[in-house]
């Protein structure tokens, strides 16, 4: 009966270490969808803005410089800071992408933290030495 109930509650510890890992995950995918809608919303209106005042900006260059034998130049001017902009902003993204931690990171230092626990537990059961069985276990034998 020792053996089953030390089964029993080993199976128990494992379901619950598992459910809390799972809560876990659960909780960081929640805030992990907020944070993305929060951001994807901010970046949506930001790029709606940005996009009216450079073409308001690009307007308002090219009638001042029209009348003048400079206006083709003025406008090449524009589009290259426009390339550049846009060239560092994407290495911005690109940076803020590969530098954040990944999704689900507190819960990966989790498992891993178990993973390590269990390791250890098994490293010292198998430094053990096993007993031998009892003397009147050996008798009964036979």
């Amino acid at each position: 009966m020792g053996l089953r109930r030390s089964i029993v509650g080993v199976t128990a510890s494992l379901v619950g270490l598992v459910r809390t890992r799972l809560e876990l995950m659960a909780v960081e995918a929640a805030e992990e969808k907020a944070r993305l809608l929060k951001v994807l919303g901010m970046a949506f209106a930001a790029l709606l803005f940005l996009t009216l005042a450079v073409l308001v900006f690009t307007v308002a260059v090219a009638v001042a410089v029209w009348p003048t034998e400079h206006r083709y130049m003025a406008l090449g001017v524009l589009a290259a800071v426009y390339g550049v902009a846009g060239v560092v902003l994407l290495l911005l993204v690109r940076r803020a992408l590969v530098v954040d931690p990944p999704p689900f990171a507190a819960t990966l230092e989790a498992l891993g933290r178990d993973a390590a626990m269990f390791e250890r537990v098994r490293a010292d059961d198998d430094d053990q030495p096993e007993e031998p069985p009892p003397a009147d276990f050996r008798d009964k034998e036979h």
